[in-house]
């Protein structure tokens, strides 16, 4: 069983220390991200296990014990967040989408934090393939409510996640191409086979349906 490990205010903690509580739909890495912060930095000052595990109401510090914020040596730019939520459609530079999994009945479902992401039936052990090339940024199981997780980033703006899978064929850190195989169909929450996927623009998680080819 992963443990899963909780901030607790102490009184030796700097006032100026950063912190952030954890939301529905939040990964380490999205919150990272948007702050121009390492994943890994985080999950260290935090204590986190190598499944980065994070539950909705946790307080994160997102800086070093000591006080002093760690700015990344790459940090990526970090743009202002709108005041509203973001258009319909998406914005920043284009991916060549493609269909995850070939098939299936396709549901829109709406996450409990507002976003969006498709519930895709199937067959168990069938393939799921990259929906664009880029880099893998994370695989397991730390995020309550995707099963065993991938997660892909294309550029600095988008995110594809892929949940509910099984045999995982890449690993973090790995390249990948469009239609690349990186693991195979496992099953939701329910007992049958499904893929979870998501689009993520700049950590949010928008319709994949507005960039995603039309099925034919």
């Amino acid at each position: 069983m992963l443990v899963v490990a909780l901030l607790t205010a102490c009184a030796g903690a700097p006032r100026n220390a950063v912190t952030y509580t954890v939301k529905r739909g939040d990964t380490l890495y999205s919150i990272a991200t948007r702050r121009g912060l390492d994943y890994r930095d985080v999950a260290r000052w935090n204590g986190l296990g190598r499944n980065y595990t994070i539950v909705p109401g946790q307080v994160l510090r997102l800086s070093p014990p000591g006080g002093r914020r760690a700015t990344p040596k790459h940090a990526p730019t970090v743009k202002p967040r709108p005041a509203t939520r973001p258009p319909a459609r998406p914005l920043g530079p284009p991916v060549q989408w493609q269909w995850p999994v070939a098939g299936g009945t396709v549901m829109l479902t709406q996450r409990p934090n507002g976003g969006q992401g498709l519930t895709i039936d199937g067959h168990a052990g069938q393939e799921v393939r990259a929906a664009g090339s880029g880099r893998v940024v994370y695989t397991g199981t730390g995020l309550l409510g995707y099963g065993q997780l991938v997660i892909i980033k294309h550029n600095e703006t988008y995110l594809s996640a892929y949940g509910h899978t099984q045999s995982v064929a890449v690993h973090e850190g790995d390249t990948v191409r469009a239609g690349q195989r990186i693991a195979s169909m496992g099953n939701g929450p329910q007992g049958t086979p499904m893929l979870y996927f998501e689009i993520r623009i700049n950590g949010d998680p928008g319709n994949p349906l507005l960039m995603l080819p039309k099925q034919r």
